[in-house]
């Protein structure tokens, strides 16, 4: 069993989710106006965060702590599984990249904030973005080479802070007023047009990308029963909408339309806004191992695909749905099912492998790239839409099907288990109930409750992968 705890889940969920991207928001908010950016930024953690509920149920599905894209695909999608992990891969290491190329924009800024007769003096490789690259990759090496997310907890905790200060500081120099002589025009419901809003609707719909790191969460996590699961999903995507709105009127309310993409650079040079950018170079260097686990498993799982012929899943095609009255011999299952076994655990000598060859790869292309703007717009376009929305509505769809046999096996465990826990006792049963029908038929209804539950749960999970296609589709066309 996992042994990480209910705040540190919460923890690095949060901070997985909420990342430079929410200095962006009010440029968001300038382009949609108040009223349709707040709607859009509750709509799209509302998405999200159905997208996690999907994958806390798929996780059923699988055995204890063996929960991954990748293990889905085997029962689902089983030849596709390498182009899912794939893009996911290709997704977390655009991130990871990004990260470092933000940390080498910004410490220069910040050397400059801290010493202003620095470009005098000896120490001009302080000014160099390629030293701070390379400084503050021996800083992440380390970290990268932690086997479990929960091991992240102590650095989220880091990074968080360096959040709360970025908000406070937004919300500070608007109570103060000092940005007034530089505010446009405010708009509570006019927007700018449909252009300008679908160019800023990625950037919020990508704000709450977390997905790649939600099964590590689950695999890791101490007792994770439904409940703990889905505040775990509500408390993360409740915390990072309730940043994103915060920043986003505060911010926008200082500067109006004339607010850029980063707020920060707005403001006056001075201590509090220098530090605010070693904050962000803070937040984004505790985000990049965050990135390098999810890039991590997703190799390691493409470099054992093999391709499975159909004859390996004939002993699925023959799947009773036959279901009657709750009791144990009405709950018919085939008798060969094809259960998903926990994978190996990654050797030492394969984790460090892959581990190295990403820090490698990451470190080169920032060294070698100043901006990644386009590529990194594509590579969420699809990436992050994909994890957010596609792959779970999918997954979810597809092994919840009433012909799957895995969704028979399930059904059955939860069925027998609330047998076990009916059977004999009229304990949990209204007077009601016990004058007008049997402990029997009050299970009976029970389960056809959640049946009901399942049904809608699985069209509402092929709506979200068709959401996905149209989100995917339409960040193509702004792109």
């Amino acid at each position: 069993s996992g042994s990480a705890s209910w705040g540190s889940s919460v923890i690095n969920l949060v901070n997985t989710i909420v990342g430079a991207g929410v200095l962006a928001m009010p440029h968001a908010l300038s382009n949609m106006g108040v009223t349709l950016g707040v709607a859009v930024i509750l709509w799209s953690g509302l998405m999200s965060g159905f997208g996690l509920y999907l994958q806390t149920q798929c996780a059923k599905y699988l055995d204890r702590g063996s929960s991954s894209f990748f293990a889905l695909s085997q029962l689902t999608y089983p030849n596709a599984a390498v182009i899912f992990d794939a893009a996911i891969a290709i997704k977390c290491f655009g991130v990871g990249v990004s990260y470092l190329i933000i940390i080498g924009d910004l410490m220069p800024g910040v050397v400059r904030g801290f010493s202003s007769n620095v470009e005098h003096g000896n120490a001009l490789f302080l000014l160099d973005r390629h030293f701070w690259v390379t400084a503050f990759m021996l800083l992440i090496i380390p970290l990268s080479f932690l086997r479990k997310l929960d091991s992240l907890k102590y650095t989220s905790v880091v990074a968080l802070v360096s959040i709360a200060y970025l908000v406070v500081l937004v919300v500070y120099h608007y109570s103060t007023g000092d940005t007034i002589p530089a505010r446009g025009e405010i708009h509570l419901i006019k927007w700018q047009g449909a252009i300008a809003t679908l160019s800023s609707f990625p950037v919020i719909v990508f704000a709450y990308t977390c997905h790649q790191n939600m099964f590590s969460i689950l695999n890791e996590m101490h007792k994770p029963s439904p409940t703990r699961t889905a505040t775990v999903v509500v408390a993360s995507i409740g915390t990072a909408a309730s940043i994103y709105i915060l920043v986003a009127i505060t911010g926008y309310l200082s500067f109006g339309t004339n607010v850029v993409g980063n707020i920060i650079s707005q403001y006056t040079p001075s201590i509090a806004s220098t530090v605010g950018r070693a904050a962000i170079v803070v937040l984004v260097m505790f985000s990049y191992p965050l990135q390098v686990h999810p890039c991590r498993a997703s190799l390691d799982a493409v470099s054992k695909w093999r391709w499975r012929s159909a004859g390996k899943h004939s002993d699925e095609s023959a799947v009773s749905s036959t279901r009657g009255s709750p009791t144990r011999h009405s709950l018919i299952v085939p008798a060969k099912v094809a259960v998903h076994r926990p994978k190996e655990e990654m050797s030492e000598l394969r984790f460090a492998v892959i581990t190295t060859v990403i820090i490698i790869l990451s470190y080169i292309v920032a060294m070698t790239i100043n901006s990644l703007d386009k590529v990194l717009a594509y590579v969420g376009a699809t990436g992050s839409t994909s994890i957010s929305f596609i792959l779970p509505g999918l997954f979810y769809y597809k092994i919840s099907s009433p012909n799957s046999p895995h969704h028979q096996r399930l059904l059955k465990d939860e069925d027998d288990e609330e047998y076990d826990g009916s059977s004999g006792s009229d304990d949990d049963l209204s007077p009601d109930e016990l004058r007008h029908r049997s402990w029997a038929e009050a299970l009976r209804q029970r389960l056809k409750g959640k049946q009901w539950k399942r049904d809608w749960t699985r069209k509402l999970s092929l709506a979200l992968a068709i959401y996905g296609f149209v989100v995917l589709v339409v960040c193509l066309c702004v792109n």
